[in-house]
C-alpha cells in the first residue's frame, strides 16, 4: 500500500522546545497514523527529542509506523540530536514496536492510584495526622496557579531537587530551570483549561523553598488528577518532607475539588523511596510504562 508522509506546521513553540509533525495517509488521503517529535531547546536537553507516535488499530504491520519513525529520526539528526526517547505501556503494541525498532529499554514507571471517592474515614484521618505532625524547622505553604512574586526565585532554585531523581539509563539531560521557566510552566497548564497546585515545604530559618509536590486537576474539576512531580532538595532530605507535602496535596484536592475521584502519580521503580511513600498514602499499582531510548 502506498503511503504519503506530510510534515504539518505546529504552532507550538514555547521557551523550552519545538514540535515537528507528520500525517501518514493513503493514496485516497485517508489519515492512517501521525507522529509529533518534541524538540529540546533549554540548556542542558538541547541533544534530545521526544517521540510520539500513533497509527490506527486497522493499518498496523504495513510499515505505516515505520515510515513515520524513520521520517521522525532523519529530522532529529537534521537537528543535531543525540538521543530520542518515547513511552509506551507495557505489553502493548507499541512496547513491542519499539523494541523491535531499534530502541533499548532506559526505564520502567510504575503509575498508580488513589482513589479519592473510595477512601474510608480511618484512611482520610491518617493521612490528615501525617499533615498536622509538626516537622521542627519547617511549615507548609501552597497556592493555585502561578507561584506568587515572592515566592518564584527560591522555587525556581528548588527545582534541583529533580536533578538526581532516579532515570536509570535515560539521557534525559539537567533540566535547567529559571522563574522565567517556572512561569511558562504554570502559564502552559493554565491555557489548557487545568488546575495547577503546588505545596511546598518552606525551611523556618531563611523562608526558602526546601521541596515541592505539584498537582494537575481537570478544569471541570472531575476525574483524575495528576501528580507532576515531588521532590526534596538533598541538603533537607530525611525529615519526611515529601510524605508530608504528598499528603497536603490529597487533603487539598478532596478539600478543593470534591468531585474529584482519583490521583494517579507515576515512578520509576528504581525510586524504591517514593514508591514507598506512595503505597504508605494508599496509592494502588495500575500498569508499568515503558521508557525507550534511540541512540542516533
Amino acid at each position: 500500500m502506498p503511503i504519503r508522509i506530510t510534515a504539518l506546521a505546529d504552532p507550538d513553540r514555547t521557551s523550552s522546545g519545538y514540535r515537528l509533525a507528520w500525517l501518514a495517509s493513503g493514496d485516497d488521503g485517508e489519515p492512517l497514523g501521525s507522529a509529533f517529535l518534541r524538540v529540546f531547546t533549554r540548556e542542558g536537553q538541547e541533544h534530545l527529542a521526544e517521540l510520539q507516535l500513533n497509527v490506527h488499530t486497522a493499518e498496523r504491520r504495513r510499515r505505516v509506523g515505520s515510515r513515520l519513525l524513520e521520517t521522525a529520526v532523519a529530522a532529529a539528526r537534521e537537528v543535531g540530536r543525540r538521543s530520542v526517547v518515547a513511552q509506551a505501556d507495557a505489553g502493548t503494541p507499541g512496547d513491542r514496536f519499539l523494541a523491535a525498532s531499534g530502541f533499548r529499554k532506559v526505564l520502567t514507571l510504575t503509575y498508580a492510584r488513589l482513589a479519592l471517592d473510595e477512601l474510608d474515614s480511618s484512611k482520610v484521618e491518617e493521612i490528615h495526622a501525617i499533615v498536622e505532625r509538626p516537622h521542627p524547622g519547617y511549615r507548609l505553604a501552597s497556592w493555585r496557579g502561578t507561584v506568587p512574586e515572592e515566592l518564584a526565585k527560591t522555587f525556581a532554585d528548588s527545582r534541583r531537587a529533580m536533578d538526581d531523581m532516579p532515570m536509570d539509563d535515560t539521557d534525559y539531560g539537567v533540566v535547567a530551570w529559571d522563574v522565567e521557566r517556572v512561569l511558562a510552566a504554570a502559564k502552559a497548564i493554565a491555557d489548557r483549561g487545568e488546575l495547577l497546585t503546588t505545596v511546598v515545604a518552606v525551611d523556618e530559618s531563611d523562608g526558602s523553598i526546601a521541596g515541592f509536590s505539584e498537582l494537575v486537576v481537570p478544569g471541570n474539576g472531575k476525574g483524575d488528577g495528576l501528580h507532576y512531580g515531588t521532590g526534596v532538595l538533598p541538603e533537607h532530605r530525611g525529615h519526611g518532607l515529601g510524605r508530608w507535602m504528598k499528603a497536603e496535596s490529597i487533603r487539598l484536592a478532596r478539600t478543593n475539588h470534591p468531585e474529584l475521584t482519583g490521583l494517579v502519580t507515576d515512578t520509576a521503580d528504581s525510586n524504591t523511596h517514593m514508591r514507598r511513600i506512595n503505597d504508605a498514602l494508599g496509592y494502588v499499582p495500575t500498569h508499568k510504562a515503558l521508557e525507550y531510548q534511540l541512540d542516533l
